[in-house]
C-alpha cells in the first residue's frame, strides 16, 4: 500500500473538480470545464468536505450571478454560506430554472423582469413572484419538469433549450446545437421528439426580447 503525505493528498483533492457545474436538466456534475456564470440555490454543501448534501436546493430563489463582481473573491464551497454553482452560459442556467440576480446583475435582472412582464402578460412582478412560478415549472416531485414544445423547434427563440433522450440542445441563430460541459457543437440530425427544458415563463421572456448570453461556441 502506498501512503501519501498530507500535502500530496491535499493537492490531489484540490486538482479534482468539485461537483458544482449545472447542466441544462438542473443536475449538478463534476467537470473541469469552466462556465461564464456562477449562481446558487441556497446552501446545499458541506464546507468541511466541499461535497454536496443530498438536497439540491434550499431556497426557491435560483439565481444566476457574475463570476466577477467588485473584485470580490469567494473560496468555493469553503463556508457555510450559499453554494457556488457554475453554468456554461445563461441559456444553460435558464434551462435549469435559474433567473438573473438582482444584486450583481441588476441591469440584466431588470431587463429580464420587463421582458417577463411583456411575455407573460403581467405587471409589477417581484423577484419572489417569479421564483414561485419558476419553481412550479422547473420541478416535478423533485425532478426536472419537461414541457411539450409550444411551437416547432425551428420557431423557438434564441437561447431556448430542449432535451431528447440523454442529450440537450440549444436553439440559436436558426441552428440546433448539441450541449456539452465544454460548449456546443453541430448536430448531424436535429431532434425529432424533443421536450422543452426552458421553463415556459422564461421561454415567453426570451420571445419578448430578452437576449440570453450564450457561450462563444454557440456562435462558431
Amino acid at each position: 500500500m502506498v501512503s501519501r503525505s498530507p500535502a500530496t493528498r491535499n493537492s490531489l483533492v484540490a486538482a479534482r473538480p468539485l461537483q458544482n457545474r449545472v447542466t441544462p436538466t438542473g443536475d449538478i456534475i463534476a467537470t473541469p470545464h469552466r462556465g461564464l456564470f456562477t449562481g446558487n440555490r441556497g446552501i446545499i454543501h458541506d464546507p468541511a468536505t466541499k461535497t454536496l448534501l443530498k438536497k439540491r436546493w434550499s431556497s426557491p430563489a435560483w439565481i444566476t450571478c457574475l463570476c466577477e463582481f467588485r473584485g470580490w473573491r469567494r473560496p468555493v464551497m469553503a463556508r457555510r454560506s450559499w453554494t457556488e454553482l457554475f453554468f456554461l452560459d445563461e441559456a444553460t442556467a435558464f434551462a435549469a430554472g435559474h433567473r438573473p440576480c438582482f444584486f450583481c446583475r441588476r441591469d440584466d435582472a431588470k431587463r429580464f423582469r420587463a421582458a417577463w412582464e411583456a411575455g407573460n402578460g403581467a405587471s409589477g412582478v417581484s423577484a419572489k413572484a417569479m421564483d414561485a412560478v419558476l419553481h412550479r415549472e422547473r420541478l416535478d416531485r423533485g425532478r426536472k419538469r419537461l414541457h411539450p414544445l409550444p411551437v416547432p423547434l425551428a420557431d423557438l427563440p434564441d437561447g431556448a433549450m430542449v432535451q431528447q433522450g440523454e442529450e440537450c440542445f440549444l436553439v440559436a441563430q436558426g441552428r440546433v446545437l448539441l450541449w456539452s460541459p465544454a460548449g456546443y457543437s453541430a448536430v448531424e440530425r436535429e431532434p425529432s421528439e424533443a421536450a422543452l427544458l426552458t421553463p415556459p415563463s422564461t421561454l415567453r421572456t426570451l420571445r419578448a426580447g430578452y437576449a440570453s448570453v450564450l457561450h462563444p461556441t454557440a456562435m462558431a
